[in-house]
């Protein structure tokens, strides 16, 4: 008698289990799907604002070096910005402003490429802006 009580609370259970484990599932698919997106936005973004600087778009899926690129190369700072912008994670603000104004943006737009890049890269990538180079500026 004990395992048929026991046997019907396990039905029960799993029973009301059902609709927590789905939801679970789409919470866990929210963040995983989300982040992906925006992943998958910046780096076309990005692979965009590479190739409208001459650049070669695979650079910018290739950690450290689409840091040189972008600094070095689009930015036209030397390579002591390079390892700040590498190590120190606000050094990069300098960095961006430089490359806002390589295509014409003003500072507010390199602040956004600095701290908003998910957004500001496709912006700039797949937006009406020209690559000027820092002579431009």
């Amino acid at each position: 008698m004990a395992g048929s009580l026991l046997s019907g609370f396990g039905t029960v259970a799993l029973q009301s289990n059902g609709g927590g484990a789905g939801a679970l599932a789409a919470l866990g698919l929210l963040f995983f799907a989300v982040p992906m997106l925006l992943a998958v936005i910046s780096i076309a973004g990005m692979w965009k604002t590479f190739t409208k600087a001459g650049q070669p778009g695979w650079a910018a899926i290739i950690p450290i070096y689409n840091v040189y690129v972008l600094v070095a190369e689009i930015a036209d700072r030397d390579m002591v910005w390079v390892l700040l912008s590498i190590f120190i994670p606000f050094a990069v603000i300098i960095p961006m402003i430089d490359v806002a104004k390589a295509f014409g943006k003003g500072t507010g737009f390199g602040l956004g490429l600095a701290f908003l890049g998910f957004i500001f890269f496709p912006l700039l990538g797949f937006g009406d802006a020209q690559y000027r180079g820092v002579t431009g500026i």
